[in-house]
């Protein structure tokens, strides 16, 4: 999509502070973040909300989750505990229409989340 932040961020015409990449998910640090670590994870294909999760795109979600277990062992927060959140619309704070995954973690995270 030819306007969407997060498209732009993976062709690398926004700069970001990555994290991880391989063909299918980008993740980098949230320019505000809520928490010590707090990273973006994003498919490479634009989907614009889990409203749009299907046979046909599901693997990139899986995949998703696979890279954030990854992260979470490797930098050593998985141990403590960490949060994955991802909005859906405007009124649970979807700002940018590019589904993504919020990975939250290094310090206590209170209940909930609203």
């Amino acid at each position: 999509m030819e306007d969407c932040l997060f498209c732009k961020i993976i062709k690398g015409e926004v700069p970001s502070n990555k994290v991880y990449e391989d063909d299918l998910v980008y993740v980098f640090k949230d320019i505000a973040p809520a928490a010590p670590v707090h990273y973006l994870a994003v498919p490479k294909k634009h989907i614009s909300s889990a409203l749009e999760i299907d046979s046909h795109n599901s693997s990139y979600i899986a995949h998703i989750y696979e890279v954030i277990a990854k992260i979470a062992k490797d930098e050593g927060f998985g141990k403590d505990g960490f949060r994955v959140v991802n909005n859906c619309g405007e009124l649970a704070g979807q700002t940018v229409f590019h589904i993504h995954f919020h990975i939250l973690a290094g310090r206590e995270l209170e209940w909930p989340a609203g």
